[in-house]
């Protein structure tokens, strides 16, 4: 027999780095129940690695998890990422038309063309712990936008152009964004149409 849900809820969230998009694990790992008090019904939609940080939803009405996560609705994401190296035109078109070939799950999957530029440093707080500095290798910053969502695809995506990810941080799912949340910090909201 299925649990009844008496209220929905929707909620945003600014992962910091190093946690789990989680509530159980080991004893030593930073939970997302360490950040807020969610009600236990509550799920993460979708996820974001250990090493990544941005935004996060988390709900109990699973129409509207469907809705975000499923294939068939291509809902657009928005990372802003940090590389090893000076990012060329030549990687940005790589990176945006489709090109790049992934290993998934021990099959190579090619990417879905996507949206990439280069951007200044976005205004965010620093990484704790810092990404590493080497002064003899520059960095550079980028926007991209994919519809898709493999493992790890975004950094194995840079990874194909010569461009390591140093810094991975998620800006929107559709229309849901960072703006107004602070790293850490949870928010309730509404659904709203993607």
């Amino acid at each position: 027999m299925s649990q009844k849900i008496d209220k929905k809820r929707y909620y945003s969230l600014y992962k910091p780095y190093g946690y789990l998009c989680q509530f159980t694990g080991q004893e030593s790992d930073l939970l997302l129940g360490d950040l807020y008090n969610f009600p236990k019904d509550v799920y993460s939609v979708g996820r974001l690695d250990k090493d990544s940080e941005g935004l996060l939803l988390l709900t109990n009405d699973n129409r509207f998890k469907t809705l975000l996560t499923h294939p068939d609705h291509k809902i657009e994401k928005t990372y802003w990422v940090q590389v090893e190296g000076e990012i060329t035109s030549e990687a940005i078109e790589k990176l945006s038309n489709g090109s790049i070939v992934i290993s998934h799950k021990g099959r190579k999957h090619k990417v879905s063309p996507a949206k990439c530029k280069r951007i200044s440093p976005p205004n965010v707080e620093g990484r704790v712990p810092p990404i590493r500095f080497r002064k003899a290798i520059p960095t550079s910053w980028i926007e991209l936008k994919i519809r898709e969502g493999k493992n790890r695809q975004v950094r194995k995506m840079t990874a194909a152009v010569g461009l390591p990810t140093l810094r991975l941080i998620r800006f929107s799912i559709g229309n849901y964004t960072l703006e107004g949340l602070s790293l850490g910090e949870v928010s309730s909201l509404e659904p709203i149409n993607l």
